[in-house]
């Protein structure tokens, strides 16, 4: 495993899995495989609504819980809900939380920031940061924050390296943190011709050979599967390393092509959506 280390000192996975559009049942399973893997870093989200079954995977896998990285994420609807850092605690049935972000730039985001810091000074949540956000949104959060984000989560992959906002982030501190890591399931990145030339050499897949980028490249991974053989394949990235002429290779296919932008009428319904936490299994 390879750890990248947070500017208030956590060492956080380089690696791990996402729950992201898995049911309760499957986030369950998923987590269960994920940590016998040997993976330690877990994401879900208050929106996913199956973090009861994330931490119920936790619990089962046997893993003391100081060994997992947890994540999650706060949604617009309870960023002005004092309680929701502790509601999100009980669902999660843990006494910490390791990284806590703002879902969304959407509805009071200020507030849920500050209620994050409150966490924070708690002692609830180890770190905190911020999902989604674009540079003008994250100099906002910069200059109220008496804690500074860790994390920034957002679109990275091939097609889309956001180099420009990279530079900004590292200027500050920021780690970023990549979903849709592997392009959305893209045919096209993934058929690549020069990651199916990279697999060959290092006798791995197309998206082995992606995943590996991003890790060098300084990005943290968190690819969801349900598949045990996926889960296991998305984690055997440490045993090879690709040249610098490599990367290069990669870096020059970048085509500042997203698969998700927000637009200010999405963010106005995300402020309006009540996921049904309450009602999770």
């Amino acid at each position: 495993m390879e750890y990248a280390t947070l500017n208030n000192g956590i060492k956080m996975p380089m690696a791990g899995i996402g729950t992201f559009q898995l049911s309760p049942d499957e986030a369950e399973a998923s987590v269960i495989s994920a940590l016998s893997c040997g993976y330690r870093l877990i994401d879900t989200a208050n929106a996913y609504v199956n973090e009861k079954a994330v931490g119920r995977g936790m619990k089962k896998s046997g893993l003391k819980r100081e060994e997992i990285f947890l994540e999650t994420k706060l949604w617009p609807s309870f960023y002005e809900q004092s309680d929701a850092v502790d509601k999100t605690l009980r669902r999660l049935d843990t006494d910490y939380i390791d990284l806590l972000l703002i879902h969304q730039p959407a509805g009071n985001y200020v507030a849920g920031y500050q209620q994050m810091e409150r966490a924070y000074e708690e002692g609830k949540v180890k770190a905190i940061g911020l999902s989604n956000f674009t540079v003008e949104q994250i100099k906002e959060i910069l200059g109220i924050c008496k804690v500074k984000p860790t994390v920034l989560q957002t679109e990275v992959h091939p097609y889309s390296q956001e180099k420009e906002l990279k530079k900004f982030l590292e200027s500050e501190g920021i780690v970023i943190q990549a979903w849709y890591p592997l392009g959305h399931g893209d045919k096209a990145l993934i058929e690549e011709p020069l990651f199916a030339k990279l697999g060959e050499k290092y006798g791995k897949s197309s998206a082995q050979i992606i995943l590996r980028w991003h890790i060098q490249d300084g990005n943290i991974v968190i690819p969801g599967s349900k598949n045990p053989q996926h889960i296991k394949d998305n984690f055997d990235l440490f045993d090879f390393q690709l040249t610098d002429e490599e990367m290069k290779e990669i870096s020059d296919m970048d085509k500042q092509k997203r698969y998700y932008t927000s637009t200010p009428e999405m963010l106005q319904r995300y402020a309006q959506i009540v996921p049904p936490v309450d009602e999770q299994k």
